[in-house]
């Protein structure tokens, strides 16, 4: 798969379910990482960081983006043009839309190998809409301990600068809708 849609961004951004809209939209497979990576293990992300620690969960997302760029797609080879080696154009069909884990793109590595997969967009959300959908949620284990808005803001200022290099196109998710956010995905997509 090298012509997907590719979703990054801060967990509680949209990544989830602007991804689903986009699944309904454009019919395509939704593939979520931390998904893939919690069948794959049998394991929640909680239990992976628990368990086996953080760098070992990391290896698992730069494992997955590798997996999905031998993934061979419907109706073609899924690589590179044989004769140049150059990708496959960003623009046309489209193969999947692919929902990252908010700390994937912090490896350099795995910022090559999503631009190998297809176009980024970073899904932002300012940190007080972040702090509003976050707020309870159990699931996230980089999120645990702490005042909540410390976490956030001190994860942020680590990340922000990793998700603008890894993205093509920056869209803000702050007073849109999910369709809304979807639909601009989709029209920067198709430019």
């Amino acid at each position: 798969m090298h012509n997907c849609i590719i979703l990054i961004g801060f967990m509680g951004a949209g990544k989830t379910c602007v991804g689903h809209a986009l699944e309904q939209a454009l019919s395509l497979p939704l593939i979520d990482t931390d998904e893939w990576i919690e069948k794959k293990e049998q394991k929640t992300i909680n239990e992976i960081f628990g368990e086996n620690g953080e760098a070992y969960f990391r290896d698992l997302e730069t494992e997955t983006l590798r997996e999905l760029i031998d993934l061979k797609a419907p109706g073609g080879t899924g690589h590179a043009n044989e004769e140049t080696g150059s990708p496959k154009p960003r623009t046309g069909t489209c193969e999947a839309i692919i929902s990252v884990g908010g700390g994937l793109p912090v490896r350099k590595e795995n910022r090559e190998l999503l631009r190998k997969l297809g176009t980024v967009f970073y899904l932002e959300a300012s940190e007080e809409i972040l702090i509003r959908r976050l707020r309870g949620d159990q699931t996230r284990p980089k999120l645990q301990g702490g005042s909540l808005e410390d976490r956030i803001r001190t994860l942020m200022e680590q990340r922000e600068q990793l998700y603008i290099e890894a993205a093509d196109v920056r869209i803000s998710t702050d007073g849109k809708s999910v369709e809304e956010s979807a639909e601009a995905v989709i029209s920067h997509f198709r430019v």
